[in-house]
This record gives C-alpha cells, structure tokens and sequence, in this order.
C-alpha cells in the first residue's frame, strides 16, 4: 500500500479531469468498489486495487484521483468531486450514502442506473449517426441537383420560343426555387443534428441535450420521469439513515435539476413546513401532483406501515423503467420516420 501511495503521487499532487467519465465507466467504478466494500475492504485500498492493474486511461487517471484524495483524509463522495471525473449525481449519491450509512446499497443503485443510462446514451448516439449520414448525402444530392442538372433544363428552354416554351420555363423556374428551399432545410437539418452527435461525446453536451428535452413536447414527460427518478432515489437513502423527514425532503430537493419538477417539489416542502397546518411527507408529495394517484397511495400505505424507504426504492426504479422505455420507443421510430 505505501509502494502504491509513493507510485500514485510520482509526478504531481492532484489529477484533475477535463472531461467526465462515460455512464458505463461510472458504473463500474461503482459496482467495483461496493463489491469490495461487501468483502470487508476499506473505501481507500478498494479504489487503489480497482486502478492498480488498469491500462493507462480516463478510468485509471480516475482511481488515481480519487485515492489520492481518500488517502489524505477526504471522505469518498469529496473525493469524487475533487477528481472531477464524476457526474454531479453521483457526488451527490455517494455523500448521501454515506451519511446514512447506506453507502454499500447506494453505489449498487448508481451502478444499475448508470449502466442502463450508458446503455441508453449509445442507443442515442447511433440513431443520431445514422441520420446525420443519411441528411449530408440528401444535402450533396440536392446541391448537385440544384446547381448541376436544373440549370440545363433552363439553357434547353431559353433556346426555344413560343408560349409552351414560356409556360415550361416557368415551371422550370418555380422547380429550381423548391429544389433551393429544400436543400436549405436539408443543410439547416444536418447542421443540428450534426451538433447533436457532437454534444453526444461530452458530459456537459449531454446535459445540454438533456435540458433542451426537457421542453420539447416529445422527450418532456420522459425527461420528468428521469428526474422523478433520481429524486425518488435520493428521498429514499435519505430516509433510511433516520433523519426526519424535512431534512430528508430538503437535502433531497437540492439534488433535482429538472425546473418543473423542483418547482412542484418546492411546493411541497413548503406544505411541510406550513406553522398553520403542516403535512407529512407523504401527504406534501401526494397533493402536490409529484406522483400519480396510484403511487401517491403506494407512498401513503408505505409511510403508515414503516416501510417508506423500501416504497421509494421501488418507485425509482419504476419510474426509472418507465423513462427508458418510453426513449426506446422514440429512438426506434427514428429510423422508420427518416
């Protein structure tokens, strides 16, 4: 271990990331080092043997990061902010695991999330590859068409006389105006979706991508669900480590990025904390419309039975099943659309 600190810290004191790690990178990160917190091996030396054999790499550079930091007293979830390799989410989940006690269980929900997210993100970047192919050999065709073969039917018709020769250049005329229109809407789609591919490749592109779907009427009830379910999930670790209820909700509420959604959860603190009349967690979230009717009732039996970490447990992963599949469907019908 002492060979492995003086190995780790040859050369610098501090790796810092430029780009965030892959989805399914941070899944394993995380299924990793929770296998061996269940096998009894501390949080440091789990992370130095997950790096030790490991090619150079994004992910090494990861591990050497983070143990840097765990081995100068920091605990894992500041370690993991400080490498900068790791999505704000997962910092969040991690310090929350952490101070509930619940550390173990938390890495293994980030690693099934993040494995279905990396799984999720691919699927995407091929059903924007195969259009951004498919529109730049539209727009080459188009343009060949527009500046090439029309302007010969134009020569053909200017060398003839009479009304049909008129009548027919007109025509050719409004044909060459649609054939420029079309090709600029081409050109203004490959741009975009060009954009798109390239945003794909980065963590702070995908986040982009993923705030502007938040607005766009296909991907904006998938988008909430997403973010229903992180929530969810946060709620629950929460409130299995004890703390009461308005703590849990608050620290919980920090963790959404979705606008609607923490406008609603807002107002279901607020509901909490009303002097005049405040309501259980339960009874906030379920008349504030976070949940559907039938999950609300899930919540309520599971609050009056002492179950409710476990009810929001399994409502994450419902809500998180659902937001997959519904980004399955619109990612498989764009190939048909095209």
């Amino acid at each position: 271990r002492k060979s492995r600190k003086r190995k780790v810290g040859q050369g610098a004191n501090e790796i810092m990331a430029t780009t965030v790690l892959e989805s399914s990178s941070v899944s394993a990160f995380c299924e990793s080092v929770a296998i061996m917190l269940a096998a009894g091996i501390q949080t440091d030396e789990a992370v130095s043997l997950l790096g030790e054999n490991m090619e150079d790499g994004a992910f090494k550079r990861a591990c050497d990061a983070v143990y840097l930091r765990l081995i100068a007293g920091e605990p894992l979830a500041k370690a993991l902010d400080g490498s900068g390799f790791f999505p704000r989410h997962v910092v969040d989940m991690v310090g929350a695991g952490e101070v509930s006690g619940r550390l173990e269980p938390t890495l293994r929900t980030l690693a099934v999330y993040y494995d279905e997210e990396g799984r999720l993100f691919a699927k995407m970047r091929s059903s924007i590859v195969y259009p951004a192919a498919l529109l730049c050999v539209m727009s080459v065709i188009l343009a060949f068409t527009v500046a090439v073969i029309l302007p010969v039917f134009v020569d053909v018709y200017e060398s003839l006389s009479g009304n049909l020769a008129a009548g027919s250049f007109n025509a050719v005329g409004a044909s060459i105006g649609i054939g420029w229109a079309a090709l600029a809407v081409t050109l203004v789609c490959t741009v975009v979706v060009l954009a798109m591919a390239v945003a794909m490749r980065s963590e702070g592109g995908r986040r982009s991508l993923m705030r502007a779907a938040e607005r766009m009427p296909l991907t904006r009830n998938t988008m909430y669900q997403l973010a229903l379910s992180r929530f969810t999930s946060a709620l629950a670790t929460y409130v299995a480590s004890g703390i009461d209820t308005d703590t849990a909700m608050k620290e919980a509420v920090a963790m959404v990025d979705h606008r609607a959604l923490r406008q609603q959860l807002e107002g279901a603190r607020e509901a909490m904390l009303d002097l005049a009349a405040p309501k259980s967690l339960a009874q906030a979230v379920s008349e504030s419309g976070v949940f559907e009717p039938v999950y609300a009732r899930m919540l309520t039996i599971g609050a009056r039975s002492g179950s409710m970490e476990d009810v929001l447990g399994r409502l994450s992963l419902t809500f998180f099943d659902d937001a997959i599949m519904k980004m399955d469907r619109l990612v498989d019908g764009v190939e048909p659309a095209l």
